[in-house]
């Protein structure tokens, strides 16, 4: 009687919040995704939180990695919200919530679009009737492409163009000697279908046709570049995960596997800093590498839980048989991970080397709060891989077989969370992370990470915790805090310092290095939300020195300011202003953008709409802005060089459960000439002062 009648109180303050829980993907990807200054992929990141956001989690059934991989709670939250459903029982109602101690409205808002509850109860109908009828499910279709043509779809060019130039100005390719051109059309063909219940099943697949690949059936192809499926089953027939098809595995602190959502380094200080294992993950993706094909079961026996799997994945490479300086007779330098099939050599080595691996994982949990493991997984490749020999890669892996093995395990102890993996590699390398994470009190939380990756460490699925993109040849301390006063202050810092004991790609000795970010926000009201951030980086590069190369220190520094503002539920406005100074032994450079956001609501129209003006001296100062997308796509393009970027994006449900999405986005080079000016590089490139891009986007609920 008592909880019924707190239910009904906190309903009353609560139904507004509850009735906008439309995720904020930008407020996410700004505040969990790590620090933009790299042009990277962060599909596969993103398609794990979609994964949450179409699937959300029952409160009552929820346990703890599931909860803290949405990295939103801390320590001290997880904890008291565990201890409130031990000692209420199943949530009633969401708004429960609010009853919760330390956990705030701006806390709750975070969760909304992820969490539900939802009675326990076992449906009896068949399988294929539940899949038939199960009302979380969609398909979607997408087009988009360049509007200007490209240098790759060109047949003739202009004789007095000579070179193609990257975006720092260097030379890559001569046109005269009339590169190979894309086979296919300009257009980016994107699909997918999924149907899906939480502890019940998934089932879904995705095709895809990059700009400039073909969409044919001649020549042993089928269609579409790429093709994903997967079907998983949950507790069913005694197996509590049965996964065919395309999936991922999430273990431990991901130095083995290392799927999902990992998000680094970033705003967040704190809470991503641990990583959560989920074990097998369905992969609808079309990232065409980093994930296995095949088939996986989980099995849980009282507190121990076995999963095994086997996979058997093509993937490209480029055949090589030069023997002079390789140990192998005929080898490939490295995986290519692009998943781009548009030129000949491109289509050549489509699907080159065949990789078998077998894969398992024990893990012992006889509580929540603690949990030990270990994970292995055997390679093997159908032809070995060697890379070129130079200084640096001296230690990179070469063979046709690896296998790397682990332990890990965390422990929580009141408001403190341990963890720790180590692995080994068949070279005898050695990865290991440690760290905790903890709320100091109600206003303070605090995380340290510790890591050390040997140069001879070779995991090729895992994402652990580190400043390189690998986990190979970095030592490093990391620390961070969080301090939250009350509901309209927040501070966040983080310190990191790193070592790398051995070469690095344009590091031609043992170098160091160390960051630090700060981050103030303020939320003086409901409608009004800022930020002021200041990042600094410094790492040493080689720097040529008359007739010596030296190692010099790189100082990059980067600052930004945000403020959104709602000044009437159908119209909000975003304006961010962001620069970056880069010092590099002695030559120094900046760069810019100033982004104006206009988001409002006509009818049964969104829009979204941007202008933004930037300047930057470099592609080392171009300056990384999260732009909204249609539902689905990801996207945070680089701002280099003088210029304008625009979008203007519309939304519109003609009809109840079907939405079309159209964006056009354009970016400007004032004062770029005709012929003289590329936009670009190599066969992307295009000529002229302009470059734009058309999406269009139908999504069927059924």
């Amino acid at each position: 009687m008592r909880k019924w009648f707190a239910i009904v109180f906190l309903t009353s303050g609560f139904f507004a919040l509850a009735q906008n829980e439309e995720i904020n993907l930008e407020d996410f990807a700004e505040r969990l995704f790590q620090v933009q200054d790299e042009d990277v992929s962060y599909e596969d990141i993103y398609e794990s939180l979609l994964l949450y956001y179409t699937n959300k989690l029952n409160l009552n059934t929820v346990n703890p990695e599931e909860l803290a991989s949405l990295y939103v709670l801390n320590p001290a939250q997880l904890s008291n919200f565990f201890n409130y459903r031990d000692r209420f029982g199943n949530f009633l109602s969401i708004n429960e919530l609010q009853a919760i101690p330390e956990i705030d409205l701006e806390t709750i808002r975070l969760l909304l679009p992820f969490v539900t509850v939802e009675e326990s109860l076992t449906d009896t109908r068949p399988l294929l009737k539940r899949i038939i009828e199960e009302e979380n499910n969609y398909f979607l279709l997408r087009f988009s492409r360049r509007l200007e043509k490209q240098i790759g779809y060109t047949e003739a060019l202009p004789l007095d163009t000579t070179f193609i130039r990257d975006m720092d100005d260097n030379v890559v390719d001569t046109l005269t000697t009339a590169p190979t051109r894309y086979q296919g059309s300009p257009y980016k063909i994107y699909g997918r279908f999924r149907t899906s219940h939480r502890n019940d099943f998934s089932l879904g697949f995705t095709f895809e046709k990059d700009n400039g690949e073909q969409f044919s059936f001649e020549d042993g192809r089928k269609g579409f570049d790429f093709y994903s499926y997967h079907l998983m089953l949950e507790n069913k027939f005694g197996f509590e995960k049965i996964m065919l098809g395309d999936f991922q595995m999430q273990v431990g602190q991901g130095i083995v596997y290392g799927a999902g959502f990992n998000a680094g380094k970033g705003a967040e200080t704190v809470n991503t800093t641990k990583r959560n294992s989920l074990g097998l993950r369905p992969y609808t993706s079309v990232l065409e590498a980093g994930f296995f094909r095949g088939a996986g079961i989980t099995k849980k026996q009282g507190d121990l839980e076995l999963t095994l799997f086997y996979s058997n994945l093509k993937q490209d490479g480029n055949i090589q048989t030069d023997t002079t300086f390789s140990d192998f007779e005929e080898f490939v330098n490295s995986i290519q991970n692009t998943g781009f099939h548009r030129t000949p050599q491109e289509l050549a080595n489509k699907d080159q080397i065949e990789e078998q691996s077998i894969g398992a994982v024990l893990q012992y949990s006889p509580h929540r709060r603690f949990t030990v493991g270990i994970s292995g997984l055997n390679s093997q490749y159908s032809k070995p891989i060697q890379r070129r020999p130079n200084n640096y890669n001296q230690f990179e892996f070469k063979g046709d077989h690896n296998y790397i093995t682990s332990a890990y395990g965390h422990y929580t102890w009141q408001n403190f969370t341990f963890f720790a993996e180590a692995a080994r590699s068949k070279s005898g390398g050695i990865g290991a992370v440690g760290g905790l994470v903890t709320s100091l009190s109600r206003t303070v939380d605090m995380a340290m990470v510790l890591r050390n990756y040997d140069r001879d460490f070779h995991s090729f699925y895992g994402n652990a915790f580190s400043e390189n993109s690998r986990n190979i040849n970095e030592q490093g301390t990391y620390w961070g805090i969080s301090v939250k006063p009350n509901r309209r202050h927040k501070l966040n810092a983080y310190y990191d310092r790193f070592k790398f004991p051995w070469l690095k790609f344009r590091t031609e000795a043992p170098s160091v290095g160390q960051e630090w970010l700060v981050r103030y926000s303020h939320f003086p009201t409901r409608q009004i939300s800022m930020y002021v951030q200041a990042r600094q980086q410094n790492r040493q590069v080689t720097v040529a020195d008359e007739n010596l190369n030296i190692l010099a220190d790189q100082i990059k520094r980067n600052y930004i300011f945000n403020i959104d503002y709602e000044l009437r539920p159908w119209l909000k406005l975003k304006t961010k202003v962001q620069s970056s100074t880069q010092d590099e032994n002695g030559v120094f450079t900046k760069g810019f953008a100033i982004v104006q956001d206009v988001n409002f609501n006509v009818w049964r129209l969104k829009f979204n709409t941007r202008m933004a003006l930037f300047d930057t001296d470099n592609f080392a100062n171009a300056q990384y802005v999260y732009e909204s997308d249609v539902l689905y796509a990801f996207s945070i393009p680089p701002y280099f060089g003088t210029g304008t970027r625009s979008y203007v994006m519309v939304r519109y449900d003609p009809i109840k459960n079907v939405s079309i999405w159209l964006r056009y986005a354009q970016t400007t080079f004032p004062g770029a000439v005709g012929v003289t000016n590329l936009i670009g590089s190599s066969l992307d490139a295009t000529f002229g002062d302009t470059a734009s891009e058309l999406k269009a986007m139908l999504r069927i609920k059924f």
